[in-house]
């Protein structure tokens, strides 16, 4: 048998080889020709959308909230620090800035692998293949997927430079905690910004990329360890960092921390109507396409509103005693500090109230446990309010130690003072809201729904429909003076009874003292809220004429009681509506529009939308711009809005609203001299009648009206200068009694004091100027009618001029009823 010399056999196994080469290659090439067209255009690599989250703002910059899945904060490649990109390349790629996108290397590795196991391997995945991945295509590990990824990775390089794929890998691998990218793994981790983290912490978060979960140094932090120091020693093996700062650096503890909710100011309330508002524009890419919105909130005064909205219902439940522990558990439960723990770890903190278990009791203090370890010492000053509840009117007796109160084993909320001193606390079953608008413009300055929106999410300010009580009664005297009324017309506050179609019963209305004081002048039935007053000016101009009168306030008729019980706030309105309704007492006489949204920017900072409201003004609008409205508004415009003016002011200058953008007027639905005579009895509310707690601020241009529903299921306080208008109300969800003293004077009244003190402390006085037409005249207390100056009950009263009352019928001795005979134009001012 022959054999072939062995030159043929390499000449056959070299012309098998080749054409194997060759049909690889064609294969190959057949290959990329058939999945090229079907990658991603270049167009969407040089333009990928990230998600990033809606973020709202304060009117000063002030983060409130940020809504989305994914967290991210997208950075240029220049604003990452050196130390994090070493890092990165370190950990992920080292030869990232020399291989054209693919690691031939590291895929020769993987072949091997497979030929050898029979196993598919993750070897040679560059940078580049993880964008090409992490964007474009799916995560399941298929060779169809895999030669697509390297395909991809080559097309990416040859359009985009190293910087730029670097760029779009940092902003938005996945780092664990809903953080996608590097800057929002920064603040999830660390609340920082990158620029801030050490050497160790970049080192920490640049380990994430290969498991996020399994190095996630929050809750595995003796693996994160492990995977900071490898990409530590594989940044000193390639030069980046010296064997000092290595060995510095590896000793470093673990210090990331759960900085998933950072925010710089709490308004959750105010968040989720921004967010709701948000949603309804554009729908769910609200979400994720980076929007910003900026409202109108002051932070400054929404920190107020949170504090004075926690201190008066904290402060109203102390005045009705303990309820008791939240849950009580027996010796055996809490045996030991893991049994503590346990007993603990599901409670929440409810408005700043923590969760702690007693466990020791002495004479005159009672220790506690928190579940991150803390024990605290609540000393007698801190328990001894704590008489026991009974009902809303009545108190047990006064403890006398710390026993009568607390037993080893209850579970109970505390909270410390200003001075760092813990006290026994509950958590308030009563809740309130706080509306505070400027009333030049209706922009919302703060507002708060309730003691913590995450106990419960019902925004009351909005939602809550209570009925108001006396706090309507300004808009029913206000409509009373547009038909004829003055401040000195004489009402009878005596017994009346009503059978009444509407309200089916026979219906006997009372004051809230229970007495009649008889003839009475409207300012002095307004001052002291007399509900018979009310009643019968109610009667006498009509209800079909006042429910008309209340649109000037923008209030719906549809929501209005068609009856007497009107007069005395028996429809259901909401704390924002009655805010609205004062602002038109407050700006002179103009109705408003409120909002809260002052401006949306897109994720680059471009401007869609600002707002154009509705200014209180009359002639020029121009001068009484408020001043968070510094910047020209428009309503969609993104370009600028400054009209060209050529050499020749006759030439092409459009000097209309729209070209200018002017501030639109708002209309004036109520005379000014109205609200001139409604303003100065509201300022009697405060300075003589059910308001008097207001005169604590020290300030003469504050006007404003208690009120309070039957059986105190309601209590209000609104009221306003030239600057703010603020409406409290305090009341329970499910109504019910709030008690016997607690009278809007009691139960919200405070509130306001608290809020009002911040937002007015760096404002000066600012009262409405008296406007033309009206006169100030002496009438007699008693009677209403003109008086001269010798009368011992003469009194000075205002009046438009066109309304002055008669002078008192001469008596036969010549004068006119107490007065003497002094002419009656001598006491006119």
């Amino acid at each position: 048998m022959k054999f072939p010399s062995r030159s043929r056999l390499l000449r056959f196994f070299l012309a098998t080889a080749l054409s194997l080469a060759a049909i690889g290659a064609i294969a190959l090439t057949g290959l990329y020709f058939y999945l090229t067209p079907k990658l991603p255009p270049t167009e969407a690599l040089q333009d990928v959308r990230m998600q990033v989250p809606l973020r709202v703002y304060t009117a000063d910059g002030q983060l409130i909230a940020e809504f989305g899945e994914q967290k991210r904060i997208p950075l240029h490649y220049e604003q990452f620090p050196s130390d994090l990109i070493h890092a990165i390349i370190s950990a992920e790629d080292d030869r990232f800035f020399e291989h054209p996108g693919v690691d031939y290397k590291g895929l020769l590795r993987a072949a091997i692998n497979l030929i050898l196991t029979g196993e598919r391997g993750q070897g040679g995945s560059t940078i580049t293949m993880q964008v090409a991945r992490n964007f474009f295509l799916s995560r399941e590990k298929t060779y169809s997927r895999k030669i697509n990824e390297i395909l991809l990775s080559l097309k990416i390089e040859d359009e985009l430079s190293k910087e730029q794929i670097l760029e779009l890998y940092l902003n938005k691998i996945y780092l664990g905690r809903r953080a996608y990218g590097f800057a929002a793994a920064a603040q999830v981790y660390y609340g920082k910004g990158l620029d801030e983290l050490t050497l160790p912490q970049l080192a920490m978060i640049a380990g994430l990329p290969k498991a996020p979960s399994t190095y996630n140094p929050i809750v595995n932090p003796e693996r994160a360890l492990l995977r900071r120091n490898y990409v530590l020693g594989r940044m000193q093996e390639l030069g980046y960092i010296s064997a000092e700062q290595h060995q510095e650096s590896i000793l470093a503890p673990v210090s990331a921390t759960d900085n998933n909710t950072i925010t710089d100011l709490r308004a959750p309330y105010v968040a989720e109507m921004v967010r709701a508002e948000m949603f309804d524009r554009y729908g769910a890419d609200a979400y994720s396409f980076g929007y910003k919105v900026y409202t109108t909130i002051e932070s400054r005064l929404q920190q107020a509103a949170n504090q004075a909205m926690h201190d008066n219902l904290m402060a109203y439940d102390r005045r009705h005693g303990y309820k008791g522990a939240e849950t009580h558990h027996e010796p055996d439960e809490t045996a030991d500090e893991e049994g503590w723990k346990t007993l603990l770890q599901d409670l929440t903190t409810v408005g700043g109230l923590q969760p702690a278990l007693v466990i020791a009791v002495e004479e005159k203090e009672a220790v506690c446990y928190l579940v991150d370890g803390t024990r605290l010492v609540i000393p007698w000053e801190g328990m001894e309010w704590a008489r026991p509840y009974i009902n809303e009117n009545s108190l047990g007796d006064e403890p006398k130690t710390a026993a009568d109160i607390l037993r080893v084993g209850d579970v109970v909320r505390v909270e410390q003072d200003s001075s760092g001193n813990w006290l026994l606390a509950q958590v308030p079953e009563v809740s309130a809201a706080l509306v505070s608008l400027q009333p030049t413009d209706g922009a919302l300055l703060a507002l708060s729904g309730g003691f913590d929106y995450f106990q419960s999410k019902f925004n009351r300010a909005l939602q809550a429909e209570r009925q108001p009580g006396s706090n309507f009664k300004p808009f029913i005297y206000s409509a009373a003076l547009e038909q004829g009324f003055n401040l000195a017309s004489i009402i009878n506050d005596a017994p009346v009874v009503f059978e009444d179609a509407e309200l089916e019963s026979e219906w006997r209305p009372e004051n809230y003292s229970g007495k009649f004081y008889g003839p009475t002048r409207l300012r002095v039935a307004l001052v002291n809220s007399r509900n018979l007053v009310s009643i019968r000016l109610l009667q006498s101009i009509g209800i079909g004429t006042a429910i008309n009168y209340m649109t000037n306030f923008g209030f719906d008729p549809k929501h209005l009681s068609r009856d007497l019980s009107l007069a005395l706030g028996s429809a259901t309105i909401t704390p924002f509506e009655l805010a609205r309704g004062y602002a038109t007492f407050a700006n002179g006489g103009f109705l408003i529009e409120p909002y809260f949204i002052r401006r949306i920017e897109d994720n680059d900072g471009n401007l869609l939308y600002q707002a154009d409201p509705l200014i209180a003004c009359d002639d020029n609008c121009a001068d009484v711009v408020p001043p968070a409205q510094a910047e020209p508004v428009s309503d969609i415009s993104v370009e600028a809005v400054a009209p060209e003016v050529t050499e020749s002011p006759e030439e092409n200058v459009d000097l209309s609203v729209e070209a200018l953008h002017l501030p639109r007027p708002a209309p004036r639905t109520l005379d000014a001299r109205n609200v001139y005579l409604m303003r100065s009895v509201m300022q009697d509310v405060i300075k003589q009648g059910t308001g008097r707690r207001a005169l604590h601020l020290g300030r003469t241009d504050l006007a404003g009206k208690t009120g309070t529903t039957n059986d105190q299921l309601d209590a209000w306080f609104s009221g306003f200068n030239n600057d703010v208008v603020t409406t409290v109300w305090v009341g329970f969800d499910t109504p019910r009694s709030l008690g016997n003293r607690e009278t809007g004077g009691h139960a919200a009244l405070p509130l306001w004091i608290d809020y009002m003190r911040e937002a007015l402390h760096d404002r000066p006085e600012a009262t409405m100027k008296q406007p033309e037409g009206m006169v100030s005249a002496l009438i007699d207390a008693n009677t209403g009618q003109l008086s001269s100056a010798d009368n011992p009950n003469a009194i000075f009263e205002l009046f438009r001029t066109e309304e002055m009352p008669q002078p008192a019928p001469l008596t036969a001795g010549g004068t006119n009823g107490t007065s003497s005979g002094s002419t009656i134009t001598e006491e006119l001012f």
